[in-house]
């Protein structure tokens, strides 16, 4: 695989993430160090499918973001050109001293204005919203999930909710549609070439199991169905892992990535091709020092699955960027990696331009401090 790595902006920064905007040009958002206590969330353009990225576009009003590449800031575009930027700020409180809330502003100009920050949500009973994703709606709004503390039930866990944009009066009809979920694994929120809402989240099933489950809306997302577990892993572990989980489409149906420590430590990948009622068996990436994984489909419905994960690298360790590439079916046809073994690397994302062709982001620590790094990809 040919590749060239590019520093996004000399400034320290994190967390990025990559999409499109409303003319398919591709977008990479991210958090950049201000100094040594604050931060700001920002995205740039590309004009040349990656290659190279515009200048960058300061959120204003985000110098609260919280930078944690499980909870990674996000930048959506509506058909209608809308711009919304999302991400997470620190809320401790005497509860939780990790809680957090969710802030997003809008644009309608083009990201030459913005509207004032707002909270995800305004219920006081709601102190802490995080690990959340957004996707297109087909009815050219943005639909949002995000774990939060409330719930009816007792016990440990957080509760799953959705909520949908409504024209430029942002996100409204906010409600919970599962758990318990894990506190601290993102979520993925997916609508397929059917229009049915997909959503991945790692569960807490029987107190102790925290296993991946899948829920799919098959009404434009009015209802879900019931949590199913996309792989018996069984995974008993009295904490969070902070790795969730992520799903791609191709012609044969929905794929699957995630991490597990459960009957095998590492990263695994299955597939439905029957819309979340049936699972393969697991499959595995990578071992049990690789985390973080995303996934993505190519247009020749190949399928992309990157990760990080460590080595021993004298008396420490380092992280690299792993990449494989399955045909339609799963089956895995190439494995590399595009980062050095004695890198530190962290928190790869990806973008297909075409079958032959991707753009990767991913966090690189040089001289203990985190850069953000971009790569145009060939596969060969």
């Amino acid at each position: 695989m040919a590749s060239n790595e590019t520093i996004i902006d000399t400034a320290a920064g994190s967390c990025p993430y990559l999409t499109k905007d409303s003319k398919d040009r591709v977008v990479l958002s991210w958090i950049k160090k201000v100094n040594p206590v604050t931060s700001v969330f920002c995205y740039a353009i590309s004009q040349d499918e990656g290659k190279t990225f515009g200048k960058a576009v300061e959120i204003p009003g985000s110098t609260n973001v919280h930078p944690q590449g499980e909870n990674m800031p996000k930048v959506i575009v509506k058909p209608s050109g809308e711009i919304i930027a999302t991400w997470g700020a620190a809320n401790p409180n005497p509860i939780n001293q990790y809680s957090g809330l969710v802030y997003y502003s809008q644009s309608f100009d083009g990201g030459r204005t913005w509207t004032k920050p707002k909270s995800l949500t305004v219920d006081t009973a709601s102190f802490d919203q995080r690990y959340f994703d957004m996707a297109l709606l087909p009815n050219g709004e943005a639909g949002i999930t995000w774990l939060d503390n409330r719930k009816h039930w007792k016990g440990e866990g957080s509760g799953l909710y959705y909520a949908i944009t409504n024209g430029k009066n942002g996100f409204q009809n906010e409600r919970l549609i599962s758990g318990p979920c894990c506190q601290c694994c993102r979520t993925d929120l997916f609508v397929d070439k059917n229009k049915d809402i997909h959503v991945l989240y790692r569960a807490i099933i029987n107190d102790s199991i925290r296993d991946m489950v899948h829920i799919v809306s098959m009404d434009d997302g009015r209802t879900f169905t019931a949590p199913k577990r996309i792989s018996q892993d069984n995974w008993v572990i009295s904490g969070c892992p902070h790795t969730g989980p992520a799903m791609a489409e191709n012609e044969l149906g929905i794929h699957f990535t995630w991490f597990t420590g459960g009957a095998g430590s590492g990263i695994y990948y299955n597939n439905s091709k029957d819309n979340g009622k049936t699972f393969t068996s697991r499959d595995s990436v990578s071992g049990k020092a690789a985390k973080h994984c995303q996934i993505a489909s190519l247009p020749n419905d190949n399928i992309l699955i990157v990760w990080n994960e460590s080595f021993p690298n004298g008396n420490k360790f380092s992280s690299r960027i792993g990449i494989e590439q399955r045909d339609a079916n799963g089956k895995t046809t190439t494995k590399s990696y595009i980062t050095s073994q004695t890198s530190n690397s962290s928190f790869p994302v990806i973008y297909p331009i075409n079958a032959n062709k991707i753009v990767i982001a991913y966090t690189e620590n040089i001289k203990d401090k985190d850069h953000v790094f971009f790569k145009q990809v060939s596969l060969n």
